[in-house]
C-alpha cells in the first residue's frame, strides 16, 4: 500500500501544477485549460487515507457540476491500493469502472537499457519546434488530431523524447512533472508504418532515464495499454507493485479509458 500511495499522492502534486483543483471532500478535480478529454481528470483528494462513504455523493455532484460548468467529460484515475473501496464506492454513485490495470514501476538501478539499432538515435524535446514533431508522431499513433504535450522547458515539469531512424521521427514518449521522486512516463507511441520493431520500448526506456536524469526522479511508473505492452515494460525492468483503476462517467470516452 506505501508505495501505491506515495504514486498516488506524486499524482495529485503533479497534476496540480498545470491544472485547476476542485477539491470536495475525499475527491479532486483536475480541470486543465484546454478542452482534450484526457486532459482532465478526478483523482483522490487524500491517498492513503480512509475516505467517508457519507461524503461521497456530494463531493462527486460536486465535480461533475464543476465539470459540466466547463464542459468536460469526468473521467477518474485511482490506485486502488491507495484508496480501497473508493472505485466501488464511485461506481455506487453512477461512474464505470472501465479496466483495472497492473501499476509497474522502474527504480534508475533496475531499468533495461536496450541496445540500439544502427541509424537509430534518441533525442530530448528540447524547444517548441521538437514539441511539434513528438505531438505530429502522437497524432498518428494515436490517431487523435492535436494529441500531445505542451513544451517544458523544466524537466521537473516534465518532458519528452523522440526517437529517429535514420532522422525520421518514428516514436515519442514524455515522462511527467517530478513530485516527491515520482514519474509517470505516459504517452509512448511509434507511428503506424514503424511498430513492431522496438522504437517503443526505446522511447519508453529513454523517456525514463531522463526523467531519472533531468527531473531527479528515484522511482518512475506506468501502466501498460494491453499485454504485449505489459510484456514489453516487464523487459525493461518494470515490476507490477500497485493495480491502476480508470473510471467514467456514462457516455463520453469510456471506450478510450484503458
Amino acid at each position: 500500500m506505501e508505495i501505491g500511495a506515495r504514486i498516488a499522492r506524486a499524482q495529485v502534486d503533479g497534476l496540480g501544477r498545470s491544472r485547476r483543483q476542485i477539491v470536495a471532500g475525499p475527491l479532486a478535480g483536475m480541470l486543465h485549460d484546454r478542452d482534450d478529454w484526457y486532459l482532465s481528470t478526478m483523482v483522490a483528494a487524500e491517498p492513503g487515507q480512509p475516505f467517508g462513504a457519507d461524503d461521497l455523493p456530494w463531493a462527486l455532484e460536486t465535480i461533475r457540476q464543476a465539470f459540466a460548468a466547463e464542459d468536460r467529460w469526468l473521467s477518474a484515475e485511482l490506485v486502488d491500493e491507495a484508496s480501497p473501496g473508493l472505485a466501488e464506492a464511485l461506481e455506487a454513485n453512477g461512474m464505470t469502472i472501465v479496466s483495472r490495470l497492473p501499476l509497474l514501476v522502474v527504480e534508475p538501478a533496475d531499468l533495461v537499457l536496450p541496445e540500439l539499432p544502427n541509424g537509430v538515435t534518441v533525442q530530448v524535446v528540447a524547444s517548441e519546434a521538437d514539441q511539434k514533431i513528438a505531438d505530429a508522431v502522437s497524432s498518428e499513433a494515436y490517431e487523435m488530431p492535436d494529441s500531445g504535450f505542451a513544451f517544458k522547458p523544466d524537466p521537473v515539469d516534465g518532458g519528452a523524447v523522440l526517437v529517429y531512424d535514420d532522422d525520421v521521427p518514428v516514436a515519442t514518449a514524455a515522462w511527467t512533472a517530478v513530485a516527491d521522486g515520482v514519474s509517470e512516463v505516459a504517452g509512448v507511441g511509434t507511428i503506424h508504418g514503424r511498430r513492431r520493431r522496438g522504437y517503443g520500448g526505446i522511447a519508453t526506456t529513454y523517456a525514463t532515464v531522463k526523467a531519472f536524469e533531468l527531473g531527479g526522479a528515484t522511482l518512475a511508473w506506468l501502466t501498460p495499454g494491453d499485454d504485449g505492452a505489459d510484456r514489453v515494460y516487464r523487459r525493461l525492468g518494470y515490476t507490477p507493485k500497485a493495480t491502476a483503476v480508470h473510471l467514467g462517467d456514462p457516455g463520453g470516452h469510456l471506450a478510450d479509458l484503458r
